[in-house]
Protein backbone atom coordinates (compact mmCIF):
# COMPACT_ATOMS: atom_id res chain seq x y z
CA UNK A 1 0.00 0.00 0.00
CA UNK A 2 0.98 3.62 -0.72
CA UNK A 3 -0.39 5.51 2.48
CA UNK A 4 2.27 8.37 2.11
CA UNK A 5 0.83 8.81 -1.76
CA UNK A 6 -3.03 7.54 -1.22
CA UNK A 7 -2.87 10.61 1.79
CA UNK A 8 -1.97 13.32 -0.69
CA UNK A 9 -4.41 12.57 -2.96
CA UNK A 10 -7.04 12.81 -0.45
CA UNK A 11 -5.43 16.24 0.73
CA UNK A 12 -5.48 17.34 -2.92
CA UNK A 13 -8.85 16.62 -3.53
CA UNK A 14 -10.00 18.73 0.00
CA UNK A 15 -11.35 14.59 1.12
CA UNK A 16 -10.78 13.45 4.69
CA UNK A 17 -10.18 10.22 4.33
CA UNK A 18 -11.00 6.46 2.14
CA UNK A 19 -12.70 4.17 4.24
CA UNK A 20 -12.05 0.57 2.26
CA UNK A 21 -14.24 -2.30 3.19
CA UNK A 22 -15.16 -5.55 1.93
CA UNK A 23 -17.42 -8.90 3.11
CA UNK A 24 -17.00 -12.13 1.21
CA UNK A 25 -14.28 -10.56 -1.23
CA UNK A 26 -17.07 -8.45 -2.64
CA UNK A 27 -14.82 -5.25 -3.36
CA UNK A 28 -11.23 -6.15 -5.36
CA UNK A 29 -10.65 -3.02 -5.38
CA UNK A 30 -9.98 -2.47 -1.75
CA UNK A 31 -7.60 -5.61 -1.89
CA UNK A 32 -5.73 -3.92 -4.74
CA UNK A 33 -5.31 -0.77 -3.18
CA UNK A 34 -4.04 -2.36 -0.14
CA UNK A 35 -2.35 -4.54 -1.42
CA UNK A 36 -4.21 -7.72 0.25
CA UNK A 37 -4.35 -11.34 -1.30
CA UNK A 38 -7.47 -11.68 -2.78
CA UNK A 39 -7.95 -15.35 -3.20
CA UNK A 40 -7.39 -15.03 0.99
CA UNK A 41 -11.44 -15.35 1.68
CA UNK A 42 -12.80 -12.73 4.12
CA UNK A 43 -16.16 -14.20 5.74
CA UNK A 44 -16.45 -11.30 8.02
CA UNK A 45 -16.71 -7.72 7.26
CA UNK A 46 -13.60 -5.53 7.25
CA UNK A 47 -12.72 -1.53 7.50
CA UNK A 48 -9.74 -0.27 6.61
CA UNK A 49 -9.93 3.68 7.07
CA UNK A 50 -6.94 5.87 5.90
CA UNK A 51 -7.04 9.67 7.34
CA UNK A 52 -5.91 12.01 4.78
CA UNK A 53 -3.36 13.26 7.73
CA UNK A 54 -2.43 10.86 10.58
CA UNK A 55 -2.33 6.66 11.18
CA UNK A 56 -4.64 4.28 9.31
CA UNK A 57 -7.39 2.33 11.39
CA UNK A 58 -9.12 -0.50 11.52
CA UNK A 59 -12.15 -2.46 12.22
CA UNK A 60 -12.05 -6.24 12.23
CA UNK A 61 -14.73 -9.46 13.31
CA UNK A 62 -13.32 -10.72 16.21
CA UNK A 63 -13.89 -14.03 13.80
CA UNK A 64 -11.08 -12.76 11.70
CA UNK A 65 -9.22 -10.60 14.08
CA UNK A 66 -5.69 -11.15 11.95
CA UNK A 67 -7.06 -10.14 8.24
CA UNK A 68 -5.88 -6.96 8.65
CA UNK A 69 -2.35 -7.28 10.36
CA UNK A 70 -0.59 -7.06 7.13
CA UNK A 71 -1.27 -3.24 7.16
CA UNK A 72 0.04 -0.06 9.28
CA UNK A 73 -2.93 1.10 11.67
CA UNK A 74 -4.30 0.22 15.34
CA UNK A 75 -7.22 -2.44 15.12
CA UNK A 76 -10.61 -2.34 16.88
CA UNK A 77 -12.21 -5.40 16.93
CA UNK A 78 -16.18 -6.23 16.98
CA UNK A 79 -18.14 -9.17 18.12
CA UNK A 80 -22.06 -7.67 17.34
CA UNK A 81 -23.65 -5.72 14.70
CA UNK A 82 -24.19 -3.12 17.83
CA UNK A 83 -20.36 -2.98 18.05
CA UNK A 84 -19.71 -2.73 14.26
CA UNK A 85 -21.62 0.65 14.24
CA UNK A 86 -20.15 1.84 17.47
CA UNK A 87 -16.90 0.74 16.15
CA UNK A 88 -17.34 2.09 12.79
CA UNK A 89 -18.49 5.46 14.32
CA UNK A 90 -14.79 5.68 16.46
CA UNK A 91 -13.19 4.73 13.17
CA UNK A 92 -14.50 7.33 11.55
CA UNK A 93 -14.54 10.03 13.87
CA UNK A 94 -16.20 14.02 13.76
CA UNK A 95 -18.64 14.65 10.20
CA UNK A 96 -16.45 14.21 7.83
CA UNK A 97 -16.34 14.00 3.63
CA UNK A 98 -15.33 10.19 3.36
CA UNK A 99 -13.96 8.74 0.17
CA UNK A 100 -16.23 4.72 -1.14
CA UNK A 101 -16.12 2.66 -3.47
CA UNK A 102 -19.31 3.77 -4.38
CA UNK A 103 -20.76 5.61 -7.27
CA UNK A 104 -23.66 8.16 -6.80
CA UNK A 105 -26.67 6.91 -9.06
CA UNK A 106 -24.18 4.09 -10.37
CA UNK A 107 -23.00 6.27 -12.80
CA UNK A 108 -19.53 4.56 -12.77
CA UNK A 109 -20.52 1.35 -11.73
CA UNK A 110 -16.73 -0.47 -11.71
CA UNK A 111 -15.79 1.61 -8.45
CA UNK A 112 -19.90 0.89 -6.88
CA UNK A 113 -18.39 -2.17 -4.64
CA UNK A 114 -19.68 -0.88 -1.23
CA UNK A 115 -23.51 -2.23 -0.69
CA UNK A 116 -26.27 -0.19 -0.15
CA UNK A 117 -26.83 -1.25 3.64
CA UNK A 118 -22.94 0.12 4.18
CA UNK A 119 -23.57 3.40 2.41
CA UNK A 120 -26.61 4.16 4.53
CA UNK A 121 -25.11 3.18 8.02
CA UNK A 122 -22.02 5.56 7.19
CA UNK A 123 -24.71 8.49 6.07
CA UNK A 124 -26.45 7.94 9.13
CA UNK A 125 -23.13 8.60 11.10
CA UNK A 126 -23.34 11.81 9.63
CA UNK A 127 -20.39 11.63 6.73
CA UNK A 128 -20.40 13.03 3.08
CA UNK A 129 -19.78 10.50 0.87
CA UNK A 130 -17.83 10.98 -2.28
CA UNK A 131 -16.80 8.31 -4.88
CA UNK A 132 -13.30 6.66 -4.98
CA UNK A 133 -13.40 7.02 -8.62
CA UNK A 134 -10.68 9.13 -9.05
CA UNK A 135 -8.43 7.86 -6.23
CA UNK A 136 -9.34 4.17 -7.66
CA UNK A 137 -8.03 5.49 -10.90
CA UNK A 138 -4.76 6.40 -9.74
CA UNK A 139 -3.97 3.94 -6.92
CA UNK A 140 -5.41 0.55 -9.74
CA UNK A 141 -6.03 1.98 -13.17
CA UNK A 142 -2.75 3.42 -14.17
CA UNK A 143 -0.32 0.92 -16.19
CA UNK A 144 3.04 1.59 -15.81
CA UNK A 145 5.95 1.65 -18.19
CA UNK A 146 5.82 -2.32 -19.04
CA UNK A 147 2.40 -1.55 -19.63
CA UNK A 148 2.20 1.08 -21.76
CA UNK A 149 4.93 -0.55 -24.10
CA UNK A 150 2.44 -3.64 -24.01
CA UNK A 151 0.14 -1.40 -25.32
CA UNK A 152 1.55 0.14 -27.93
CA UNK A 153 3.40 -3.14 -29.10
CA UNK A 154 -0.48 -4.70 -29.09
CA UNK A 155 -1.26 -1.64 -31.16
CA UNK A 156 1.08 -2.03 -33.15
CA UNK A 157 0.17 -5.82 -34.24
CA UNK A 158 -3.52 -4.99 -34.01
CA UNK A 159 -2.95 -2.22 -37.10
CA UNK A 160 -0.51 -4.67 -39.27
CA UNK A 161 -3.88 -7.55 -38.80
CA UNK A 162 -6.30 -4.52 -40.06
CA UNK A 163 -3.98 -3.88 -43.26
CA UNK A 164 -3.07 -7.58 -44.03
CA UNK A 165 -7.06 -8.25 -43.82
CA UNK A 166 -8.28 -5.23 -45.65
CA UNK A 167 -5.68 -6.83 -48.01
CA UNK A 168 -6.80 -9.73 -48.15
CA UNK A 169 -10.38 -8.66 -48.42
CA UNK A 170 -9.33 -6.34 -51.44
CA UNK A 171 -7.68 -8.95 -53.57
CA UNK A 172 -10.69 -11.43 -53.27
CA UNK A 173 -13.19 -9.01 -54.64
CA UNK A 174 -10.81 -7.84 -57.07
CA UNK A 175 -10.30 -12.07 -57.90
CA UNK A 176 -14.00 -12.64 -57.32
Amino acid sequence: MELARIQEALRERGIDGWLLCDFRNRDYLAYRVLGLDFEKLSSRRWYYYVPARGNPKKLVSAVEEHRLDALPGDARVYLSWKELHAGLKRLLGAKKRVAMQYSPLNNVPYVAMVDAGTVELVKRLGHKLVSSADLVQIFVALIDEAGYRTHKEAAAAMDRIRAEAFARIGEAIRTG
